[in-house]
Formats: structure tokens, C-alpha cells, sequence
């Protein structure tokens, strides 16, 4: 974790910003959650856990700057609720996610299936890539297998 926080430093002190205590109490809560998805709110409750002088705005804030430096980035899966993710160092491209609109649990899918697809985006159009998004919205294997289980057809 360290590691990745000296690296993000490094990414604000290029762009001119600090990593302020606020700004490392959020990064902090963002690594420690890394699998969830946290929305501004649930970023909030935990790092007011830990530090309970830093405000809502204080963490909107460093969220925005985190999002517009692409340290995280900002997604939202048709819910109105905007959510966060860290971006990892090793991937050109940002993870894709099945959403399921039963349960509203969200699995990730760490392959970049899209390669093909970019190369001719750029041959047939002219169009250079810089990132893409892919979310699935469906039923979970847990809501087919309940409703399967409950007697329900899926």
C-alpha cells in the first residue's frame, strides 16, 4: 500500500498538488476498499472513522481531484450514485463490471476483451483509443441460483 501511495504523491507533486492528510486519509480508505465501489458518502463514513475532523466537502473535493488527475475514476452504474475506483498502474484500460439489476452486486472482469475492436476503431476510422468503459447489466449467477432454488425459472 505504501508503495502505491508514494506513487499517487508523486502523481499529485507533478501536477502541482500536495497529498495533504485529507487527501492520504481518503486514498487510504479507497486502497483499503479497493473491491467495493464507494460511493462519496461511503468514502466519507470511513474515513470520518478515522479521521473524525475531516468533512463531506473535504472528501468530495479530494475525490473530484483524484478523479480529474485519474487516480481514481468516477463511474456510475445507472443507480444515480457515483462510485470510485482506483485505477491500477499495470492496466491501459479501466476494468469492466456485470451489474445485476436484481441485487444490485457488481463483479469485475479484469480482461480487456476490446483490443480487437480498438485496433479497428483506429484502422477503419482514423480514431485513437485513450480508454473505455464496459458494463453489463443482467442477472447474477446468486439471484439465478436463488430463484432456480426457490422454484422460480430464471
Amino acid at each position: 500500500m505504501e508503495a502505491r501511495i508514494d506513487k499517487i504523491k508523486q502523481q499529485l507533486q507533478s501536477q502541482g498538488y500536495k497529498l495533504t492528510p485529507q487527501r492520504e486519509a481518503t486514498l487510504r480508505v479507497l486502497l483499503e476498499n479497493e473491491e467495493d465501489h464507494l460511493s462519496a458518502e461511503d468514502v466519507f463514513m470511513l474515513v470520518k472513522e478515522k479521521a473524525p475532523e475531516i468533512g463531506l466537502a473535504t472528501v468530495y473535493r479530494t475525490l473530484e481531484l483524484l478523479s480529474e488527475l485519474h487516480v481514481v475514476e468516477k463511474i456510475n452504474f445507472g443507480d444515480g450514485v457515483a462510485r470510485y475506483d482506483l485505477r491500477t498502474d499495470t492496466a491501459k484500460h479501466h476494468h469492466h463490471h456485470l451489474i445485476c439489476v436484481q441485487c444490485g452486486s457488481m463483479d469485475e472482469i479484469r480482461e480487456d476483451w476490446l483490443g480487437p475492436l480498438e485496433e479497428r476503431l483506429e484502422k477503419e476510422f482514423n480514431f485513437t483509443v485513450l480508454d473505455h468503459r464496459l458494463d453489463f447489466h443482467g442477472i447474477c449467477y446468486r439471484c439465478t441460483d436463488k430463484n432456480n432454488t426457490d422454484g422460480n425459472p430464471s
